[in-house]
């Protein structure tokens, strides 16, 4: 049986004998992705900000940054540039992807594609990626700085 997050899952037809791929669901997806995360709570993701150790990546679209307002200190990368941005290796990539070690904690709006996003970047390399628990409205409604957008 596979336990890689991007292939199907294989399976016997009804005699037994035959592997059958089965595509996974969105729930099952998420927790093969989650397993391999270290995701982080609100108050582990600010201190590691605070303390320089982590770059906090926020991946949320526009509207929702608009109306919900900004983490201070995270990086804003639209969620279908993330990897072209943060691959160390990349010729697009923004200066804070320095190497393979960096320790990205990505941010959506309720955590889910957070997840995907994180597995996509270790993937890559990045094997200290991983995601905020509840995303943005997690880190909010702890408490944490939030500034308005524009």
């Amino acid at each position: 049986m596979s336990n890689h997050p991007d292939r199907p899952v294989e399976a016997s037809d009804a005699s037994g004998d035959v592997p059958v791929n089965v595509p996974m669901g969105i729930d099952e997806l998420l927790e093969r992705v989650r397993a391999g995360l270290a995701r982080v709570e609100p108050k582990d993701a600010y201190n590691a900000a605070q303390a320089g150790e982590a770059l906090l990546v926020d991946i949320r679209y526009a509207a929702l940054r608009d109306r919900d307002g900004l983490i201070p200190g995270a990086l804003v990368v639209e969620r279908n540039e993330l990897e072209w941005r943060l691959d160390p290796q990349g010729s697009h990539r923004v200066p804070e992807a320095t190497d393979h070690d960096l320790h990205v904690i990505v941010i959506c709006n309720e955590g889910y594609a957070s997840s995907l996003a994180a597995a996509s970047l270790q993937q890559l390399g990045l094997h200290r990626a991983t995601d905020l628990v509840g995303g943005f409205q997690a880190w909010k409604a702890a408490g944490f700085p939030v500034t308005k957008a524009r």
